[in-house]
């Protein structure tokens, strides 16, 4: 591996945008192509984050040499296909969660990846923020006590949006669940692993999709209550609560600044500010993995992410949760 490592981005919105932006805050590695089916929109992308490259087909940023690993910002239910065409050019592939639609898929990109001995991670950029791994080492030396209960929301309106849009469009893989239900779902999961039991409830719009879904993660003895949605605005304060004291994640908790410790009467709120938006520590993860010639990441590995795609393909079996595609 090259000194610098060379960035593809395939997909280029507003979470592309945010990612190339902080990939420039980060050593190490260089946006060298960018990539969207329209190349009008590929040049505009390269006139806002110069690259060396502007692709108006994925296919060919896939053949550039000059690229290492590629960040797939797609709709959901290309991030298998692109992730594993991606692999089989030899390219490492950081892609945006949820990483398959459903475990099926999460397995495939994994057999890939091994099968072509590249990396391939997770883009779940939350696993890597400051304050959730400083709360994740408070739990497991115990500063709290016994975690007993966790709770965790995202939500916020968007029944304005387009219909036909990703959120909102089945044959997208649209509703909460994977587009923001994953977040909780994957906190409960850090800090509490896989629970012996899932119960859920979803309020489901007239083409299948849904727009709320609550869930809770039972424990041999705690609970995770957690809630996803696209109706209504929530604070999105995370708790953890155990035997001697809370941990609070700050608004908004999946890419919070700040983190508050209640204990003994006291309360202490410690910010730990993330470089750019926050996507710059997952682009550090994938630099350090890959220079280290590691295939996966040991913090959020292949497992972990077909561990958390088996609990919301659980809460979709649950609620009877298809999409067009999977019929």
């Amino acid at each position: 591996m090259e000194d610098t490592i060379g960035w593809g981005i395939l997909g280029l919105g507003n979470i592309a945008r945010s990612f190339a932006r902080d990939l420039r805050l980060v050593k190490g590695g260089k946006l060298v192509a960018a990539a969207s089916r329209n190349l009008e929109k590929a040049h505009a992308f390269q006139s806002e984050f110069p690259s060396e490259f502007a692709f108006g087909s994925y296919e060919e940023l896939l053949r550039c040499e000059a690229v290492d690993v590629v960040y797939i910002a797609t709709p959901h239910t290309s991030h298998a296909a692109l992730s594993i065409q991606a692999m089989e050019h030899g390219k490492h592939v950081l892609c945006e969660k949820p990483m398959g639609v459903n475990a099926a898929e999460v397995e495939a990109m994994t057999a890939c990846a091994r099968k072509n001995g590249v990396f391939l991670m997770e883009a779940l950029w939350s696993r890597f923020n400051p304050s959730i791994l400083k709360v994740k080492e408070l739990v497991e030396s115990g500063a709290i006590g016994e975690l007993k209960y966790l709770h965790a929301t995202f939500g916020f309106y968007a029944l304005d949006r387009d219909p036909t849009g990703r959120l909102l469009n089945p044959a997208l893989a649209g509703g909460s669940l994977l587009d923001i239900g994953i977040y909780p779902a994957f906190l409960a999961y850090l800090m509490l692993g896989n629970p012996d039991r899932v119960l859920s409830s979803a309020i489901t719009r007239e083409n299948g999709v849904d727009l709320q879904t609550g869930m809770i993660f039972e424990y041999p003895e705690s609970q995770a209550l957690l809630f996803s949605g696209l109706s209504a605005r929530t604070e999105m304060r995370a708790e953890l609560a155990g035997t001697k004291g809370n941990l609070y994640l700050e608004p908004r908790w999946h890419e919070t600044n700040a983190y508050t410790l209640v204990k003994d009467g006291t309360r202490t709120t410690v910010d730990l500010p993330t470089v750019g938006k926050g996507y710059s520590h997952e682009i550090e993860e994938v630099h350090q993995c890959l220079q280290a010639g590691a295939p996966e990441s040991s913090r959020w590995s292949l497992k972990n992410s077909l561990d958390l795609i088996r609990l919301l393909d659980t809460v979709r079996e649950q609620q009877k949760l298809k999409f067009p595609f999977e019929e």
